[in-house]
């Protein structure tokens, strides 16, 4: 039975914690800044947990290898 590949794209822009949650980069951070609030802004930063049904899927493309 071969062996289940790694998807590169899941792997680049997600990370799992200990317990098997996915941790994620939140979106619209990178430019257009100066026009968003500074709430906006101060809410944007760091990362964010995804929702525990799209944690599963993202489990099964990582296949094991999480960074």
């Amino acid at each position: 039975m071969p062996k289940q590949k790694t998807h590169k794209g899941t792997k680049k822009r997600f990370r799992l914690t200990a317990s098997g949650k996915a941790k994620h980069r939140r979106s619209g951070t990178s430019h257009l800044a100066a026009r968003m609030s500074h709430k906006r802004k101060r809410t944007l930063r760091g990362t964010g947990v995804v929702d525990s049904l799209e944690a599963t899927k993202i489990r099964e493309a990582l296949a094991g290898n999480s960074y």
